[in-house]
C-alpha cells in the first residue's frame, strides 16, 4: 500500500490511485496530487468560473528540435520566457514525432493518430471528416470550450475557419515578411494570440492553438542570395549573437552516407546552409528567429496574466518535429535520426503540486500523445480510435515507464526526392528501413553507446539477432496500423 488517500480518507496502493486518476482524467489526478501535499485546504483558484477545468494554450514551433532552448542546455541561444515554463513545469526530454513533416505531423498532433492512419501525406490533403471530429479542437469545442487558432494550419489548403470561435491560420507556408508589412509574422502571431485572449471570458475556459512558423526555412528564399533571404529574422534581433561561435556538429563527416542520400533533399536542400562557409550565419539567423518566439510567449503569458487567468490555464510547448543544422551533412528533417524526430515538448500546469515543477521525464512520449493529454486536461477521454495515450501519468508519477516502443512512418516523397523511411525506436535500439531502395537499406545503432547515430551495426553479424527482432517487430506495427479503422478501438501491437 502506498499513502495516496481516497476520498474517503483510507489509504489506496498506487494502482488503484492510477487507475482511479486515468478513468476520470487529469482534473482528478490533480486533486489527488494536492491531497497528497496536504493543501486540499487551500484550493487553486479558478479563473472566475464554477468550474475548475483549466484554461489550454498549445504552442507549436516548426522544425524546432529539442536542443534549441536554453533550459535543454543551449550554451549560446537564450529563451528566457520558454524556459520560465520548464522552471515552473515538467519538461520531457524523450519526445518524438512519429512523422518528421510538418503536415503529417500537425495532423498527429490534431487527432492522436499515425500518418497511416490520418492519411496526410501530401500537402493538399485534409483531414477526413470522422478523424477531425475526434481532434482536440473539435472534442474541446463540444464541451464548451472557447476555441481559437493562430498561425500556419499546415494540414491541406482548406481552413476550418467556422470549426473555432477565433481563427487567424494561413494555409501553405507563410512568409515572414508578407508584401507590404514591416512586422515579422512572428510578432503578428503574437498580437493575433493576444487578441483572442482579451476576448475570452472569465466564466467560459478557452483553448488556444498558436502555430509559429519559425523557424522554418523561407521557402521562397531559396532563390534568392544571402542566408537571411532563407531565414529572415526580425532586424530588432540582429545584434544578438554577433560576438559568439555556434560549435560546428561532430557527426558532420563522421559517417560516409549512402549516394541516395546524398541526392535526397537531406544533401541537397537546406545542407549547404549548414556548411563551414554558411554554418555561422545560417545558425545565427535560426537563433534570432527562436528568439522572435521566445518574445511572443512572453508576451502570451503576460496577456494570460492581465486577464486574471494565470492560475488555471495549462500551457503546451512542442515543436512539429525537429531539424538537421548540417549533422551527417545534412539538413531538413524527413529521414529518422536524432536530429529529425525529437522535439521539445514542456508541460507548465500551475496548479500542480509545487515538488513536480521544475523536473524533467525521460520516458519516451510521441506527437500523438498531445491530443489525449489535453483532452485528459479537460476531464475528457480521448476517443476509442485515437492512437495516442496521454502522458499525465508520467509526471504525477514519473516511476511509471513509458512507451517501450514506437512505430516511425515518412512516405512522403515529394517527386522521390525524400527517402521514404520507416522504423522501430526502442528506449535502446533504433532500426531504419528504407522502403524504397533495392536492395533495401538498413541502419540499426545501440543509442545507450552510439547516441550520435554514428555506427550503422545492420551489417554486423554479431546483431543479426537484434536486427531480426527489430524487423520483426516493423512487420507486425504496419500490420496492425493497417488494421486501424476509425469506428473501433486501437490497441498498440503486441
Amino acid at each position: 500500500m502506498y499513502p495516496y488517500p481516497s476520498r474517503t480518507g483510507s489509504k489506496v496502493s498506487r494502482r488503484a490511485f492510477l487507475r482511479r486518476c486515468a478513468a476520470v482524467g487529469a482534473a482528478t489526478a490533480i486533486g489527488c496530487a494536492q491531497t497528497v501535499r496536504q493543501q486540499a485546504v487551500t484550493p487553486v483558484r479558478p479563473a472566475a468560473r464554477s468550474d475548475d477545468r483549466p484554461n489550454i494554450i498549445v504552442l507549436v514551433a516548426d522544425d524546432q528540435r529539442w536542443d534549441s532552448l536554453g533550459c535543454a542546455g543551449n550554451p549560446i541561444l537564450k529563451t528566457p520566457h520558454i524556459d520560465a515554463l520548464a522552471a515552473d513545469g515538467v519538461r520531457f526530454r524523450q519526445s518524438f514525432s512519429t512523422t518528421a513533416i510538418c503536415p503529417s505531423s500537425r495532423a498527429s498532433i490534431f487527432s492522436g493518430l499515425h500518418t497511416r492512419c490520418h492519411g496526410i501525406d501530401n500537402f493538399d490533403a485534409s483531414l477526413p471528416a470522422a478523424v477531425w471530429q475526434n481532434s482536440y479542437p473539435m472534442q474541446l469545442r463540444a464541451a464548451g470550450y472557447r476555441t481559437g487558432f493562430v498561425g500556419k494550419w499546415g494540414v491541406g489548403n482548406t481552413l476550418p475557419t467556422n470549426d473555432f470561435d477565433y481563427f487567424a491560420g494561413f494555409s501553405g507556408q507563410g512568409n515572414y515578411f508578407e508584401p507590404g508589412r514591416t512586422k515579422h509574422l512572428t510578432t503578428v502571431q503574437g498580437d493575433q494570440a493576444v487578441e483572442f485572449l482579451r476576448g475570452c471570458r472569465a466564466d467560459k475556459p478557452f483553448c488556444l492553438s498558436v502555430s509559429f512558423k519559425a523557424p522554418h526555412v523561407q521557402d521562397e528564399g531559396r532563390n534568392m542570395p544571402g542566408i537571411y533571404a532563407k531565414y529572415p529574422y526580425d532586424l530588432a534581433f540582429q545584434p544578438l549573437f554577433q560576438n559568439v561561435t555556434v560549435p560546428f556538429p561532430k557527426t558532420v563527416d563522421s559517417t560516409p552516407q549512402p549516394e541516395f542520400l546524398k541526392r535526397s533533399l537531406n544533401g541537397t536542400r537546406e545542407a549547404p546552409d549548414f556548411s563551414p562557409a554558411n554554418y555561422q550565419e545560417a545558425m545565427k539567423a535560426l537563433y534570432r528567429l527562436i528568439t522572435g518566439i521566445d518574445v511572443a510567449v512572453g508576451r502570451i503569458m503576460d496577456a494570460v496574466r492581465d486577464i486574471g487567468a494565470e492560475q488555471n490555464t495549462v500551457v503546451m510547448y512542442t515543436s512539429d518535429h525537429g531539424s538537421f543544422y548540417g549533422e551527417h551533412g545534412f539538413g531538413g528533417k524527413w529521414i529518422m535520426y536524432e536530429e529529425a524526430i525529437r522535439s521539445p515538448l514542456i508541460l507548465h500546469d500551475p496548479r500542480a503540486p509545487r515538488q513536480l515543477r521544475g523536473t524533467t521525464r525521460d520516458q519516451m512520449v510521441l506527437n500523438i500523445d498531445r491530443s489525449p493529454t489535453l483532452l485528459a486536461l479537460a476531464g475528457i477521454d480521448a476517443p476509442p480510435p485515437v492512437q495516442g495515450r496521454s502522458f499525465l501519468p508520467v509526471i504525477y508519477e514519473p516511476s511509471l515507464r513509458g512507451r517501450p516502443e514506437w512505430f516511425y512512418q515518412q512516405t512522403f516523397r515529394d517527386g522521390n526526392t525524400i527517402a521514404a523511411t520507416e522504423g522501430i525506436r526502442t528506449e535502446q535500439w533504433k532500426y531504419v528501413r528504407y522502403i524504397d531502395t533495392q536492395p533495401v537499406y538498413e541502419q540499426l545503432f545501440n543509442l545507450k553507446v552510439d547516441p550520435r547515430e554514428e555506427t550503422n551495426l545492420a551489417t554486423d553479424a554479431r546483431y543479426l539477432d537484434m536486427l531480426n527482432k527489430l524487423r520483426e517487430r516493423w512487420v507486425v506495427w504496419g500490420e496492425g496500423l493497417n488494421s486501424w479503422r476509425n469506428d473501433a478501438p486501437w490497441k498498440d501491437p503486441v
